[in-house]
């Protein structure tokens, strides 16, 4: 907790005080947004609280030691910032939201009381409840890397190294026909064959998803043309004539490592990991331990 500005202090004092809560929450998009429960707009700290929200905060408690705190927030879903398909898109997951409490008479006046993380979602009845995670709660959250047989690279990240700007891995296209929600017809990948771009990341360079980057779940050609079958959850719809860039996908396998993007040597997985059989498994006559793998 930050230390209180003494004007503050002393205004807390008082038998009747004139203070509000304000919330700046900033997406990992680098979207920022200030909501309060004040019923009139406040700029505090170059940044603008809007009322409309309607946001109520729960009790919130701080305790001594590694305990993790929590507090809900409530708004409703009808507000023009904060939509059910933003939600359900998981824009708002991982945010980080700074709580301040301010004096609404001189907004200068204020006291940053916690920050903490956008934990668990959930909706009902045309309103949202978001649990706030304290900073200890990451302290309660595995970290470091999984020793498994899949790398735990993205493609084309600093770890993985592979370069996307090959035409070979890249391409991009146009929405022909909206099948369903997250089943396109497009044009402009004719040249690469089916699957190529499966489990890979296509980006909108227009329409409403404009800037969005959405995982790609299949990839198919047939007699209709191309398909692409994106991850269910994105916000906005898509229309005909909305165009993307796409990125070759990779399904983390050390096979598909080596033969689709000759990229081995930054393999960050464990291929020769050997499984439960092998490791619980015991000496046998006429077994072969000559230090080959176990998993080609």
């Amino acid at each position: 907790m930050s230390a209180w500005p003494e004007t503050l202090a002393a205004h807390a004092g008082r038998t009747v005080t004139t203070v509000c809560h304000c919330w700046r929450l900033t997406r990992k998009d680098g979207h920022v947004a200030g909501y309060t429960d004040h019923d009139r707009r406040l700029t505090v700290d170059a940044t603008v609280f809007a009322p409309q929200t309607g946001l109520a905060a729960s009790e919130a408690r701080d305790t001594l030691g590694l305990a993790v705190d929590t507090v809900d927030v409530e708004g409703a879903l009808s507000s023009d910032d904060i939509s059910d398909e933003d939600i359900a898109a998981g824009l708002y997951d991982g945010a980080a939201v700074e709580t301040l409490l301010v004096n609404w008479r001189q907004p200068d006046d204020f006291v940053l009381l916690r920050k903490a993380t956008v934990g668990r979602i959930t909706r009902a009845d045309g309103r949202f409840a978001a649990e706030l995670e304290s900073l200890a709660h990451s302290l309660d959250r595995p970290s470091g890397r999984f020793v498994s047989r899949a790398c735990d690279a993205e493609l084309g990240d600093a770890r993985c190294g592979f370069r996307l700007d090959d035409p070979a891995f890249t391409g991009t296209g146009a929405v022909e026909v909206v099948e369903m929600a997250s089943t396109l017809l497009v044009s402009g990948l004719d040249a690469f064959v089916a699957g190529w771009f499966a489990l890979g990341v296509l980006t909108w360079t227009s329409g409403v998803r404009e800037g969005r980057r959405e995982r790609v779940e299949m990839h198919r050609r047939d007699a209709t043309g191309t398909t692409l079958v994106l991850q269910p959850g994105g916000s906005g719809t898509v229309d005909e004539g909305d165009t993307f860039t796409i990125v070759a996908g990779c399904d983390k396998k050390f096979a598909t490592c080596k033969a689709k993007f000759a990229n081995t040597l930054n393999f960050r997985g464990f291929p020769h990991l050997p499984g439960n059989d092998a490791a619980y498994g015991y000496v046998v006559d006429g077994g072969r331990f000559d230090g080959e793998p176990l998993v080609p």
